[in-house]
């Protein structure tokens, strides 16, 4: 039991705590007259309280004393409308009770029992609730709302007494006693915080049965008990939305209207200032335009073009001069055609660097590679293009060795495509000897491929 109720108040502090945290959260106005769907109708319950083998109608069962014991409980509800929602509870603890207590005449009750104690495993009921105050003339919003409850369901337990010797009986060894019951209900919620209600209740279980303490009376006195507790309930659901359980309509068509009034309010004003504003620039144009007129016909130097566009005013007479009015320059120009390095171009280079050789361990070119070297040539002259060469070599033989060899061989390039026609300042030619590789120098294919020139062509 302990752990039940330690269990149910850690997880109420915790979402008491996260509520607080999110005061600043909006709610969404939900239009009158639309239904349920903008509200948040379900939502969960946890509780704890006492248990007593007695009730406030038709008093205790068949012991003369009861005793109050912790319960817990939880909840399952659907809010249907503002006043009617259904709920799934469930409740649980035990029920306590002795004859230690005097009969009204001074007279103890005397029978085969004692004492008796009850696991109550579960009691679940389904109930409609009727809830008090939701439509309210008076206040804006619902904050302490009444609400009464009737249902069916089934309880489980397990009753054991104990005689007068101590020997304790169980009324079914073999497992639960089920049972029919009816609860009766009635208490107050409180909306503390929005999507959070503390609720206040007090319960009453009838049975159909008279062996809810292990022991029957004659004539048959069916056997109840009760359950006060103190609760938290959560709304399930977006957080923009309101709960329906505290929604006050009558709230809500008031601020709805009074916010359709104030849009109609602010709608009107704008269009006014919006008219206003529009004449006083149509008044703005037209005399900019009359301005914009007088001085397009204004032509001091005469020289064909009005003051309001020249941009060389003074002009001397028979000067020719162009459309704003400045003299005409004559002086011949060299027109540079420019170029994109076309796929078509990018193709020559990577023909040329695959069919680039060089003598072993030389910086001279094979003559099988100048056809192909020639082509590049041709794009330089004609392009006028740049190009960046950069040599590199295997780790075959000594840093230094191979350093001086990859730039040989990039200068080799360069010096035959200079001898063909290409502008030398366009061409850079780098070596990096072997700190470079693209494959491993491991395998003869690996260092094939590290003995390389690269064209970047810009």
């Amino acid at each position: 039991m302990k752990k039940h109720l330690t269990a149910i108040t850690a997880l109420v502090l915790l979402n008491l705590s996260v509520f607080a945290q999110d005061t600043s959260h909006s709610i969404t106005v939900v239009p009158p007259l639309t239904g349920a769907s903008g509200f948040r109708t379900w939502s969960i319950g946890i509780n704890g309280g006492v248990l007593a083998p007695v009730a406030g109608i038709g008093g205790s069962n068949d012991y003369t004393k009861w005793m109050a014991t912790l319960g817990y409980g939880a909840y399952l509800k659907y809010q249907a409308t503002h006043h009617l929602g259904f709920q799934l509870d469930y409740v649980g603890g035990t029920l306590e009770g002795n004859n230690s207590k005097a009969l009204s005449d001074g007279t103890m009750r005397t029978g085969p029992y004692a004492s008796f104690k009850t696991s109550l495993h579960y009691a679940g009921t389904l109930s409609a609730v009727y809830s008090f105050t939701n439509i309210n003339w008076l206040n804006r919003r619902n904050i302490v709302i009444p609400w009464v409850s009737l249902g069916a369901g089934l309880a489980g337990y397990d009753p054991t007494m104990t005689d007068a010797s101590g020997t304790t009986i169980h009324s079914k060894p073999s497992g639960d006693i089920h049972e029919l019951t009816i609860p009766v209900g009635a208490g107050l919620k409180f909306n503390v915080a929005p999507g959070i209600n503390i609720d206040l209740g007090y319960k009453m279980y009838f049975m159909d049965a008279d062996n809810l303490d292990g022991t029957e009376r004659f004539p048959l006195h069916k056997d109840r008990f009760s359950y006060g507790f103190a609760g938290l309930e959560f709304s399930l659901g977006s957080r923009s939305k309101p709960q329906l359980l505290v929604d006050n309509p009558v709230y809500d068509l008031h601020r709805t209207l009074r916010a359709e009034n104030e849009e109609l309010r602010q709608r009107i004003m704008a269009e006014t200032q919006a008219a206003e504003d529009a004449n006083r620039a149509k008044l703005a144009q037209v005399a900019a335009l009359q301005e914009e007129v007088d001085k397009m016909k204004a032509d001091a130097d005469g020289d064909g073009v009005s003051d309001y566009f020249d941009k060389c005013p003074n002009t001397k007479p028979g000067v020719k001069v162009d459309g704003s009015g400045c003299p005409l320059d004559t002086t011949p120009r060299v027109i540079q055609q420019h170029f994109e390095v076309t796929e078509e171009d990018r193709r020559i280079v990577r023909e040329a660097i695959a069919n680039l050789e060089f003598d072993f361990a030389k910086a001279s070119i094979r003559p099988s590679s100048f056809p192909s070297l020639d082509r590049v040539a041709d794009i330089l002259v004609r392009k006028n293009f740049s190009l960046k060469l950069a040599g590199h070599t295997d780790n075959v033989g000594s840093a230094d060795r191979n350093m001086q060899l990859s730039k040989d061989r990039a200068e080799s390039v360069k010096s035959y495509l200079v001898s063909r026609g290409a502008n030398p300042s366009r061409i850079e030619a780098t070596g990096y000897g072997m700190t470079q590789p693209i494959a491993s120098n491991k395998t003869a294919a690996g260092r094939q491929k590290n003995r390389r020139v690269e064209f970047t062509l810009y």
